[in-house]
């Protein structure tokens, strides 16, 4: 295999053309405490069976505990929802501090005011350079509000708008 002929800020800069939406991944610990990280790397895999997939960062926190628990829910934020994008992306133990969410069947919190929901079990994890890609087989998932969802564009949030 033969090296690159850019560097990270290039391959970060090119791809940063490409908007992504936000979502927070969730989960619950054994002693009952939330878990939480911020995603932009969702996406659909297969409608059957129906499978999701996500990429955390190998250095991620979070993302340990969620593997350990073998189920998530996918929350996918809307425009509106940035101060709490921030929140969970920050770091330290009040990541869920006044922010509203109820449980869903498979244990995992689903976040208020989502525009939609996904809950899984992790189906597969698989070795990808510096991050994982996990892979969630979808137990239930709904249409919270049909809403403008947060975009990620260029290194900034943002929101869609249709042309139509």
């Amino acid at each position: 295999m033969s090296a690159a002929s850019f560097d990270s800020a290039t391959f970060r800069r090119v791809l940063g053309h490409y908007p992504t939406g936000v979502c927070v991944v969730t989960a619950v610990e054994p002693d009952g405490a939330p878990i939480g990280m911020v995603v932009g790397s969702f996406t659909s895999v297969s409608l059957d069976p129906p499978l999701v997939a996500f990429f955390p960062a190998k250095s991620s926190s979070s993302w340990p505990r969620i593997e350990r628990l073998g189920k998530f829910c996918v929350n996918i934020l809307a425009s509106d929802q940035l101060p709490l994008c921030r929140q969970i992306a920050a770091p330290g133990p009040d990541k869920f501090r006044d922010i509203a969410h109820r449980v869903s069947a498979n244990g995992s919190p689903i976040l208020d005011d989502v525009v939609a929901w996904i809950d899984c079990t992790l189906d597969a994890v698989h070795d990808a350079g510096d991050h994982h890609i996990a892979i969630g087989r979808v137990a239930a998932l709904e249409v919270e509000r049909a809403d403008r969802p947060l975009l990620f564009f260029q290194g900034k949030y943002g929101e869609f708008s249709l042309l139509d």
